[in-house]
């Protein structure tokens, strides 16, 4: 986690730096991309049970709400109006959208997992009834 949490203070940054430097926010575009990547990774760690630290996690987790809260700042007064609630339904799409593209990928692999099942039945069904025959045949032919 601690990777992570470099990898995003460094993204934030640079989100930071360009506005400073009177760019717009958009230009920081692609770091923000990363910040915003890295904090859906360090969600998830924090949340796994095992983790190395809790505290470690609670912190990681508070320093990137306070840089999170600078960011809407950044968006509200130096984006266009607006941007900051769209910034969040967008970010509600995606969850929802990842989500559902999960869900399809474990009803695909549920799919694929019964058609290999349906396919043994099949084959242990034709092997029985070619062992059947040949067991009869060998009755007839013996008497």
């Amino acid at each position: 986690m601690i990777a992570e949490l470099a990898a995003a203070n460094a993204a934030y940054d640079v989100i930071k730096q360009t506005i400073q430097n009177g760019q717009e926010i958009y230009q920081a575009a692609e770091a923000m991309a990363k910040y915003f990547g890295l904090k859906q990774e360090i969600q998830r760690k924090a949340h796994e049970h095992g983790y190395k630290s809790d505290l470690e996690s609670f912190m990681a987790l508070e320093q990137m709400k306070a840089q999170e809260e600078e960011l809407k700042q950044m968006m509200i007064y130096q984006g266009r109006g607006g941007m900051w609630n769209d910034w969040l339904q967008y970010q509600a799409e995606m969850s929802r959208s990842r989500k559902e593209a999960e869900q399809e990928a474990i009803r695909a692999q549920q799919k694929r997992k019964q058609v290999l099942i349906d396919g043994s039945i099949i084959a242990l069904a034709v092997a029985t009834a070619i062992g059947a025959v040949v067991v009869f045949f060998w009755a007839i032919a013996s008497i």
